[in-house]
């Protein structure tokens, strides 16, 4: 069983908790005193922090809406001077254009929890990971720098259908790291020069998801491929991909809970869901991002909890998804 993070990810619950709470209390305070953001929406909320005596009190404060960071200017919830900003992200979805800024304590800690997550599905020193798409994507950037933190070799396929054909031929790469269009693209154009991507030598593809957790195109590069697929959850509004991932048991995801505060919260209402049978809406907190936190950002993700203990020995909270692709 490989862990990357064992101490932190085989936290004893209580301890785990007790960090959670912490970070927590500094990430309000941080928030509050540097964004000009969360400074208005606090005060208008008429929001106490001192009212925050516990981790089921962050529900006194109120949610942040995806539409509220896409109707500002990236500038407004910014806590740090342009000075403190080590990368400069720029997103353009197909829900529209969104900017993300990183100081170099949060790239650290992106590609710190990418490392787990990678290594969660079997990646190491002796992996060949093909990383299919844009390098000038931050999300893809972090993958990389946590690919040749593990020591695996890295060969970045770009969004070029000729390279990757080209790439395909001359490299035996057992890993793709993809989104699953761009893996399907792939399918279809080793097709169109008749050849069948089985006849590759890769067993895991990690997809990488924009819009939701799961994707159906997941099911159908399983069935093409035969290969085992992971998710990597990477929403333009957080901006990085480690936030859930997957281990080898392939039940649930798990949260990175040293990071982020997850609830689970009933769809068109503000009260938890804490019945793990029940779905509700996935609800994160940031817990240690300096340049753009965000507090009880409501992902719109369909969730529930699974309260049972994952075989992998890792202590992280899993949620369930309403599907299951492969």
């Amino acid at each position: 069983m490989m862990i990357a993070n064992a101490p932190i990810e085989q936290m004893p619950r209580d301890e785990l908790n007790e960090l959670q709470f912490e970070r927590l209390k500094k990430q309000l305070k941080w928030a509050l005193d540097k964004s000009f953001f969360y400074r208005q929406k606090y005060r208008n909320a008429d929001v106490d922090l001192a009212d925050v005596k516990s981790l089921t009190d962050i529900r006194k404060l109120p949610f942040t809406r995806p539409t509220e960071l896409r109707s500002i200017d990236s500038l407004d919830i910014l806590t740090l001077p342009l000075s403190g900003i080590l990368r400069f992200n720029y997103m353009q979805e197909a829900s529209g254009e969104l900017t993300r800024l990183y100081s170099r304590g949060d790239v650290a800690k992106n590609i710190e929890m990418l490392t787990r997550a990678l290594v969660a599905s079997g990646i190491n020193n002796a992996s060949i990971v093909g990383l299919q798409g844009d390098l000038s994507d931050s999300r893809f950037l972090d993958l990389q720098y946590a690919l040749e933190v593990i020591g695996a070799m890295v060969v970045p396929l770009g969004t070029d259908y000729r390279h990757w054909l080209r790439l395909m031929e001359i490299v035996g790469m057992d890993t793709l790291i993809s989104t699953p269009q761009l893996v399907m693209q792939l399918i279809i154009q080793l097709q169109a020069t008749g050849k069948n991507i089985v006849d590759y030598p890769i067993t895991k593809v990690l997809c990488l998801n924009l819009t939701a957790i799961q994707n159906p195109l997941q099911q159908h590069i399983h069935d093409r491929m035969k290969t085992k697929v992971y998710n990597l959850y990477a929403p333009p509004e957080l901006g990085f991909a480690g936030m859930l991932y997957q281990c080898d048991k392939h039940v649930g995801h798990h949260v990175q809970e040293d990071n982020f505060l997850a609830e689970v919260i009933a769809f068109n209402s503000d009260e938890p869901v804490c019945d793990e049978t029940h779905m509700g809406e996935l609800v994160i907190t940031t817990l240690t991002a300096e340049a753009m936190p965000l507090i009880r950002y409501r992902t719109g993700q369909a969730v529930s909890r699974m309260k049972d203990k994952c075989e992998c020995g890792r202590t992280f909270l899993r949620v369930g998804t309403p599907f299951s692709y492969v």
